[in-house]
């Protein structure tokens, strides 16, 4: 298949979206499809309050570039934003199918911010997704919870984990007092970190990443240890060394550092809340409790390997295949309105498939 991917989160950002997607993309160019990435470029400007985050200011001209390295064989738009808005209204215009997919609770994240009802964010994110085939979303809970706001067409699409790289260790990368408690994310307000920095623990705790509350969060948290973003092999022996691995945010749709925690034979607490409780069997891979310190010292005494088993039935293969089977061929459109780019000269294709993406 020849599939374009539109998305207004992409590299340089470091977020789960952003590494789901660009696995998702990489396992579907081994499996042998061709992926064509929509991704903020050209003029841009910083997201207010998340400079991190670029915003494509001509995005129906993004739009109409990428469509002219089609035909496509399905579109799917991951993001409500510019880019987003832009392709669900090409694809209307042109009577093309497309899919969907929730990743943020964005009305929870917009409320921390500016006081907007919910009723108000929620009927734009129906409003946006109602125009989709099909919206996939991380979890059985969240789809559940989505229904109740009168989203329709859910499908669920499991997160993934490579195994490879996020496995059990030698624990020696991060020579601190322990128990080490750790987190690893985006260092936001929506990810609620005052909650686990504030508790008192023995030993040391530790934050990788970074984001628009590091700041602040350092100087109210001398005694915390903030090491900025790792990748790769850096960041996994890293996550393999804590003990618990803590994960206070009360509003993601999933949570995959959980399983890049797990995978690496570390138990994680948090709060019983969508996301989480999806993953976490208390006593089993951690610990869940409103008590969130009590969550921490129950799960210090989970065994590792139990977290490392489960995080194995989460691979990007299956992942992969379940996205795959979730896609809306363009041919399934009325003959009469689907879209052809007009022909124009093109490079001899690359005799490898190979994902792609626009020019910036």
């Amino acid at each position: 298949m020849n599939i374009l991917l539109v998305t207004d989160a992409w590299a340089p950002q470091v977020n789960g979206v952003v590494r789901t997607l660009e696995r998702t993309r990489d396992a579907l160019t081994e499996l042998g499809h061709r992926v064509s990435v929509l991704s903020p470029g050209g003029r841009t400007l910083p997201c207010p309050g998340y400079p991190e985050i670029r915003l494509t200011l001509r995005p129906r001209k993004r739009m109409r570039e990428a469509m002219a390295g089609g035909p496509f064989d399905a579109i799917h738009i991951a993001t409500e934003g510019p880019l987003g808005l832009a392709a669900s209204r090409w694809c209307r215009r042109h009577g093309l199918p497309f899919t969907t997919s929730y990743h943020t609770r964005f009305p929870e994240y917009l409320r921390m911010r500016a006081p907007v009802p919910l009723a108000i964010s929620y009927a734009w994110m129906r409003w946006f997704h109602a125009r989709a085939s099909r919206t996939f979303v991380r979890t059985s809970t969240q789809k559940r919870l989505l229904a109740e706001r009168g989203f329709r067409n859910l499908e669920v699409w499991p997160g993934g984990v490579d195994t490879q790289l996020f496995r059990p260790r030698e624990r020696d990368r991060l020579r601190l007092p322990r128990p080490i408690s750790l987190y690893a994310g985006r260092v936001a307000v929506e990810k609620n970190l005052d909650a686990f920095l504030s508790l008192e623990l023995p030993g040391s705790k530790v934050v990788i990443g970074d984001g628009p509350a590091l700041a602040d969060l350092r100087r109210r948290h001398p005694d915390v240890h903030f090491l900025g973003y790792r990748h790769g092999e850096e960041l996994a022996g890293m996550m393999s060394s804590a003990d618990v691995f803590v994960f206070p945010s009360r509003t993601d749709t999933l949570g995959l550092v959980i399983l890049e925690s797990m995978a690496c034979g570390v138990p994680v607490a948090a709060f019983p809340v969508p996301g989480p409780a999806d993953l976490i069997t208390d006593g089993g891979n951690g610990a869940l409790d409103e008590d969130l310190r009590e969550a921490v010292f129950r799960a210090l005494s989970v065994d590792g390997d139990s977290c490392a088993e489960f995080a194995a039935g989460f691979s990007w293969a299956a992942s992969t295949r379940r996205f795959l089977g979730l896609l809306k061929p363009v041919g399934e459109a009325a003959p009469a309105r689907r879209y052809n780019p007009a022909p124009c000269p093109s490079p001899p294709p690359d005799p490898k498939p190979a994902s792609t993406a626009l020019p910036s």
